[in-house]
């Protein structure tokens, strides 16, 4: 096995093909050819990593062989290979190293990196990569440094402080897995320059103060002027900053305390 080391981060040659897939590149373009999300284009091509968010192998002991830089996410990647020969893509915890041992169980050793029922898991603990439904996949918690804590076993519910500082019930069997998320620094990269930006798969952004008022609600005044209003706009005219922007949802009935703002 041929190792390579890139940012502190080991890396292998020789992953088996079949947990790669290619990802077309769309230039934020819909179906019809028209920009839907702006800023976007070109950028180095990119392999996408099937990674398993869920529970399979169930019950079968796993070994981490590398931890692997991503470039479709924010984390980092662990290689497992379980001792039935399966070889997946687990997000890493950020005390995870070469070696380790791992499981998915419905419950396990109270370890950095196992996954069980969040019902097993003791009052306190950081879990990651929660899931919404009993056997569904681990949907919340899953970028670098996040990590939510089990405040309590209600019935069948869990509840748990996300990392927005909102605390909402988890029915009680689904699946989480134990730590906090790696790569907490990733918040504090500096992109350098708008060549690496550029790669990146970013494309130049333009403040609306520099266009003119038929571009931008923003546009337009002789120099360098404020934008002239109560509020930043959109290009459409709608509200930017410091208005809700979430819709209701069937899962608001799940939130037991809304976010609030960290200090």
């Amino acid at each position: 096995m041929i190792l390579l080391r890139q940012n502190d981060t080991i890396m292998s040659t020789n992953t088996p093909k079949k947990l790669f897939t290619p990802i077309k590149k769309t230039g934020g373009r819909s179906n019809k050819g028209r920009i839907s999300v702006r800023h976007r284009g070109g950028g180095v091509k990119r392999m996408y990593r099937i990674i398993s968010f869920g529970q399979s192998p169930l019950g079968v002991d796993g070994e981490v062989l590398t931890i692997e830089y991503d470039p479709n996410r924010t984390a980092d990647i662990a290689l497992v290979l379980y001792k039935n020969g399966e070889k997946r893509y687990v997000l890493a915890h950020k005390e995870m190293k070469v070696g380790d041992k791992v499981i998915i169980n419905d419950k396990a050793e109270i370890k950095p990196g196992n996954r069980m029922r969040i019902k097993n898991v003791p009052v306190g603990t950081s879990v990651y990569n929660v899931s919404l439904h009993p056997d569904g996949p681990g949907k919340m918690i899953r970028s670098a440094g996040s990590s939510a804590s089990v405040l309590a076993h209600e019935g069948k519910y869990t509840h748990i402080r996300m990392p927005s500082r909102e605390v909402r019930k988890v029915v009680s069997e689904c699946f989480a897995s134990i730590g906090e998320i790696s790569n907490s620094e990733h918040r504090y990269k500096n992109i350098g320059k708008a060549g690496r930006s550029r790669k990146m798969g970013r494309r130049p952004v333009v403040r609306g103060s520099a266009m003119n008022p038929v571009d931008h609600p923003h546009g337009g005044g002789e120099g360098r002027v404020g934008i002239g209003m109560p509020s930043p706009k959109t290009p459409w005219g709608k509200i930017a900053r410091g208005v809700k922007t979430r819709k209701r949802t069937q899962t608001d009935r799940y939130i037991i305390k809304r976010a609030s703002k960290k200090k």
